[in-house]
C-alpha cells in the first residue's frame, strides 16, 4: 500500500509571525505521527517572508523534538547553496539527535531569487553544475571515515540516507544513475512527472543504498468535511500560486469566498493546470482524487503539500488524509 507523508513549508501565515508558524510545524508533525504518516519533511526557501524553514536543519529539529518516531528530513536542501562539509555536519547531529528517523533529500534549483542565492553561495553557477559531484562528497562525508581524509563530525559513519528531489528529467537521469529514491515535485510542476518516473525505473542502477526503485510522488492536499468546506480553504492555494506569477509574493492568503475578480482568465487556466493533480475535497471526493493520482503513478509513496492558512483546518486536513490512507489499505485487503 503507497505510504503517505508531508512536505511542510513551516508558512507564516497572514495575521502570523515566525513563531507562530514554527509552533505550527511542531504542531504538524506530531499530528502527522499520529495518525500513521510515514515522514515529515521541511523544505528550504530563502528570503520569502510568508516561508520560515530558511534554516532548514533547525527547523527539522524542532520537528523531531516533538515526536518519537515518524521519519524526519528535508524535502530538501538545496545543495548548491552549501558545503557539502556543512550539510553533512547539520544531519549528522540530527542522525544524532534523532537516531534511525532522519532523511536528506537533496535539490539543484536555489529555493529563492537569484540575488539570494548569490549572498548564499557567491560561486551560484559553479555550483549548480558541480550538484552531481556535491551529492559524491556528501555520500562520502556520511559514510564510513578513512585514515587521511576530512571528517564530518558528527555526520562520519551516520549513512544518512540520500534522496534525490526533482520536477525535470534531469534529475530522474541522475537519481537512477546514482542509485537513489526519488521524488518529483508535482506538487507545483506536474508537466515532466510522467516523463520523468519512466526515466527513473527504466534506467535505474542499484546501489549501497539501494536495489530498486523508489517514487515519491508529491501533491497538494487539502481535505475537510465537506466539498465545498476543501474548495474554501483550497482558495489560499490558489491566491498564492497568483500571487507568484505576479511576483508579489507575501505571508501566506487567507481563504476567500470565491477567486472570480481575484485573477484573471489567463491566470485561472495557469494555475489550474500548476495544480491539476490536487487531492481537495471532502472524504469521497479527496478518496476518488487520490486514488487516481496513485494508480497514474504507480508511486511508492505519496508527499502531500498541506497550504492551508488556519492551523486548526490544517491539522484536520492531516487527519483526513490519515484516515484516508486507512481507508484505502482496509480496501485493498478486503
Amino acid at each position: 500500500m503507497t505510504a503517505f507523508s508531508i512536505l511542510d513549508l513551516c508558512p507564516i501565515v497572514d495575521g502570523g509571525t515566525a513563531s507562530d508558524a514554527l509552533e505550527s510545524t511542531r504542531k504538524m508533525a506530531k499530528r502527522a505521527e499520529d495518525h500513521g504518516f510515514t515522514r515529515f519533511w521541511l523544505a528550504e526557501h530563502h528570503g520569502m517572508v510568508g516561508i520560515a524553514s530558511a534554516a532548514t536543519a533547525l527547523v527539522i529539529a524542532e520537528a523531531g523534538h516533538a515526536t518519537s518516531t515518524i521519519r524526519i528530513g528535508s524535502g530538501g536542501v538545496m545543495l548548491p547553496n552549501h558545503s557539502p562539509l556543512v550539510i553533512a555536519e547539520q544531519f549528522g547531529t540530527l542522525e544524532a539527535l534523532f537516531p534511525g528517523r532522519v532523511d536528506l533529500g537533496l535539490g539543484r534549483a536555489p529555493g529563492t531569487d537569484m540575488n539570494t542565492a548569490r549572498a548564499l553561495r557567491r560561486d551560484l553557477e559553479a555550483g549548480a553544475n558541480r550538484f552531481p559531484d556535491d551529492i559524491l562528497e556528501l555520500q562520502h562525508f556520511l559514510g564510513d571515515a578513512k585514515d587521511g581524509m576530512l571528517v564530518a563530525v558528527p555526520g562520519a559513519g551516520s549513512h544518512v540516507p540520500l534522496w534525490i528531489l526533482g520536477s525535470s528529467v534531469y534529475s530522474a537521469h541522475l537519481a537512477a544513475a546514482l542509485g537513489l529514491p526519488y521524488a518529483f515535485a508535482s506538487h507545483f510542476a506536474p508537466d515532466m512527472l510522467e516523463q520523468a518516473l519512466e526515466i527513473y525505473r527504466s534506467k535505474f542502477r542499484p546501489s549501497a543504498q539501494l536495489e530498486a526503485p523508489y517514487v515519491i510522488a508529491a501533491t497538494m492536499g487539502v481535505m475537510a468535511d465537506t466539498d465545498q468546506e476543501a474548495d474554501h480553504l483550497f482558495t489560499t492555494v490558489q491566491q498564492s500560486f497568483v500571487n507568484m506569477r505576479r511576483n508579489a509574493r507575501g505571508k501566506m492568503p487567507r481563504p476567500v469566498d470565491s477567486m472570480d475578480g481575484f485573477w484573471s482568465d489567463m491566470e485561472r487556466i495557469a494555475v489550474e493546470h500548476t495544480l491539476r493533480h490536487a487531492v481537495v475535497g471532502g472524504p469521497e471526493t479527496a478518496r476518488r482524487k487520490m486514488q487516481g493520482f496513485v494508480e497514474a503513478t504507480q508511486a511508492d509513496e505519496i508527499m502531500i503539500s498541506m497550504p492551508i492558512h488556519a492551523i486548526d483546518a490544517r491539522l484536520k486536513s492531516v487527519e483526513h488524509f490519515g484516515k484516508l490512507r486507512t481507508e484505502l489499505l482496509e480496501r485493498r485487503a478486503a
